[in-house]
């Protein structure tokens, strides 16, 4: 009985070691089999954390792009609004603005030919101002020629009415032979004074050419809103015929008295033979000093 019972026990602690290692090897198979389950979740969540992860990134990157989107499309729409606001104020404001450039094209162009004007007027004043000094000083030029010519002129005629004085009171002639002689020097007087009064018609008209040019041309300055007065000088007129009738008188009337003075002379009223021919030179001296009168109202009337 005691045998059997340690059999039994034997074959109990057998089966138990049997049962043990059982247990163990299952225990061991299930914590294999748990590890392996763990990883595989652990791995499993790992890559959908990881995608997550790289999902909320993305996400994060599209939600900026988006706001950026966002705000670039808000700020469109602002300018598109304001454009429309524009574009619905514009047609007044375009008509404010084409009235205004309007105003200023004519204003451009009133300004255009006014400077157009004032560069004609400058260029027509330089000309003038130009043309008037030359003229000025070839007329300066000419006035002091003829002044030479003038004061040689006096010169000789001083030495031929001292002549003609000198023969004057030497000369004794008879009555007729001084009417015939007399008759003569009218003609010849005559003769002169149509040569002076030609002389004088055609510097009468060369005088008034010359003020009625300065007239034309004060009235072109007027015109063009230039002063007489900013020129700088006077324009000279002429008045030459008053300065010859003043300076020399009418040379017809010269002579007329130079022959009385012979008729007065003693030595003609007693009928002298030699007073002919001191008379004779007295009549060339005074034609010499006619054609000097001649000449002299001439060159002064072309000063």
């Amino acid at each position: 009985m005691q045998k059997l019972r340690q059999e039994e026990e034997l074959r109990r602690k057998t089966e138990i070691h049997e049962i043990e290692e059982r247990k163990n090897s299952h225990i061991n198979m299930l914590m294999k089999n748990h590890e392996k389950a763990f990883r595989d979740i652990r791995n499993y969540f790992s890559d959908i954390v990881y995608k997550n992860l790289d999902l909320i990134t993305s996400l994060k990157e599209e939600l900026k792009e988006m706001k950026r989107k966002e705000e670039k499309r808000n700020k469109e729409m602002a300018e598109v609004l304001e454009e429309n606001k524009y574009l619905r104020e514009s047609p007044q404001k375009a008509k404010e603005e084409v009235a205004e450039l309007l105003k200023r094209l004519a204003n451009y162009e009133k300004d255009r030919s006014a400077l157009a004007v004032q560069s004609e007027r400058d260029e027509l004043y330089m000309k003038f101002s130009k043309a008037i000094q030359e003229v000025q000083q070839k007329s300066g030029f000419k006035n002091l020629l003829l002044e030479c010519k003038l004061s040689a002129l006096n010169d000789t005629l001083k030495k031929k009415e001292a002549q003609l004085s000198e023969v004057l009171s030497a000369s004794n002639l008879d009555p007729s032979t001084f009417n015939m002689v007399t008759h003569k020097l009218e003609e010849v007087l005559e003769s002169k004074n149509h040569t002076i009064r030609d002389l004088q018609y055609e510097v009468a008209r060369v005088c008034k050419a010359h003020n009625d040019l300065l007239k034309t041309s004060e009235a072109k300055l007027r015109a063009f809103g230039i002063a007489v007065e900013n020129l700088g000088f006077k324009p000279l007129e002429s008045n030459t015929m008053a300065a010859l009738n003043e300076r020399f008188g009418q040379p017809h009337k010269l002579a007329l008295k130079k022959i009385a003075k012979v008729m007065d002379s003693p030595d003609i009223r007693r009928g002298d033979t030699k007073a002919f021919d001191k008379f004779a030179l007295q009549i060339r001296a005074l034609v010499g000093i006619l054609e000097i009168k001649v000449k002299l109202s001439f060159n002064a009337g072309h000063m």
